[in-house]
């Protein structure tokens, strides 16, 4: 090891932005409440909501339609209920339907009974089928209440893309309302609500660069919204009480701003992502790359060595001094295969590595992957 580090692992968590750390020490040098009325109160919520405008371009929606949370984790549990209202109405949506390679967070069902939560399969690739969509919904009992669909938009291990108009269609043709987990999205590729025909998106700041603890509920209206978890304060008008961290929300403003910005360059990470690939081709001419013959994110490789368990490649990368992640999931000490895989019909023998960049991603930390994985590749050939 030379005691260099490089990290490759942006789908985990973005190196935090120098714009955004520049907004959040700003901010932290104000002494306020966002809810007081005094000048410095009005000096802190304009933070706020400088940092909604933000957000809401990012995703071209309208910035009273964009609730900030602490984090992905807390938009997830404010979204995923059974209880809604409409103006002063109320609504039941009666099961949550999602794919069987959504995030664990996801998986969780939220407010949902766990028997109200209903899987819908994926091919080989990770693609939702659409077919079983259909079935599921054209079964759904109405007079329980209405369906509420939840996926991501783009999957966190292989970065296979879902075809969100195609399922929103199926939707809203059924009565039921459309969640998009779009965390690992924003900055990759357009987050543009009305595009992608949802009802509702979920961002996580430290994804596009900005702080942990930050995220949003960007809505494509405010007329139909999930009942709230946090209540009191009356912030973020009713639909999440609590005094705003408006220096997590200025990062994540400035996270936004760079998102919306660098959205253009999407053809610089399919060219790198490509080259790590052909690395990869050049040393394991068997590998197999998870989701090639699917749309996939420009910046991400999830891929499995025959014979070689993630974990073992994992670690051999980080003494090389290569941040990556293992593909396995782990509790309690347990090893265990990775859900997405189980679910795109591999076998509990072959687990991955996903290898995510971003734009700073320079050549050397490319060319330092492609070194460290020919010599564990060399190895492991002298070994055998």
């Amino acid at each position: 090891m030379t005691g260099r580090r490089f990290y490759l692992d942006w789908n985990a968590s973005a190196p935090l932005l120098p714009e955004a750390r520049a907004a959040m020490v700003a901010a932290l040098d104000l002494t306020a409440n966002p809810s007081s009325v005094h000048a410095e109160g009005r000096q802190a919520k304009r933070l706020v909501e400088e940092a909604r405008r933000d957000v809401a371009a990012l995703c071209n929606a309208k910035p009273d339609h964009v609730v900030f949370t602490s984090g992905a984790s807390e938009a997830v549990a404010l979204v995923l209920t059974p209880d809604w209202r409409m103006g002063r109405a109320t609504l039941t949506y009666s099961k949550l339907y999602i794919s069987t390679t959504d995030h664990a967070i996801v998986a969780g069902g939220g407010r949902f009974a766990k028997g109200d939560v209903v899987e819908l399969p994926v091919d080989g690739n990770g693609v939702l089928d659409l077919g079983a969509l259909k079935n599921a919904l054209d079964a759904h009992d109405r007079s329980a209440g209405l369906p509420l669909v939840a996926v991501h938009l783009a999957n966190n291990e292989t970065g296979v893309i879902q075809p969100a108009a195609k399922i929103a269609a199926m939707v809203h043709e059924a009565g039921g309302v459309f969640v998009l987990d779009a965390v690992q999205v924003g900055g990759r590729l357009s987050l543009d609500i009305a595009e992608l025909c949802a009802d509702f998106l979920i961002l996580s700041a430290h994804k596009i660069g900005g702080p942990k603890g930050a995220g949003a509920l960007v809505g494509n209206s405010d007329v139909l919204m999930p009942t709230p978890i946090a209540t009191g304060g009356g912030q973020e008008r009713g639909h999440r009480a609590g005094t705003e961290n408006y220096a997590a929300l200025a990062g994540l403003g400035a996270a936004a701003r760079n998102a919306l910005a660098v959205l253009g360059q999407a053809e610089a990470l399919r060219d790198k992502r490509g080259r790590i690939q052909d690395a990869i081709r050049a040393r394991v001419p068997d590998a197999v790359i998870f989701g090639e013959e699917a749309e996939r994110l420009p910046n991400t490789v999830f891929f499995a060595v025959p014979g070689v368990k993630a974990e073992t490649a994992q670690i051999a990368f980080d003494l090389a001094g290569i941040a990556v992640s293992s593909g396995s999931a782990c509790s309690s000490g347990k090893v265990g295969a990775s859900r997405v895989l189980k679910a795109m019909g591999h076998g509990e023998d072959i687990s991955g590595i996903r290898v995510s960049i971003g734009l700073s991603t320079g050549e050397d930390e490319i060319a330092a992957f492609a070194e460290a994985l020919d010599r564990f590749m060399s190895r492991r050939q002298a070994a055998a």
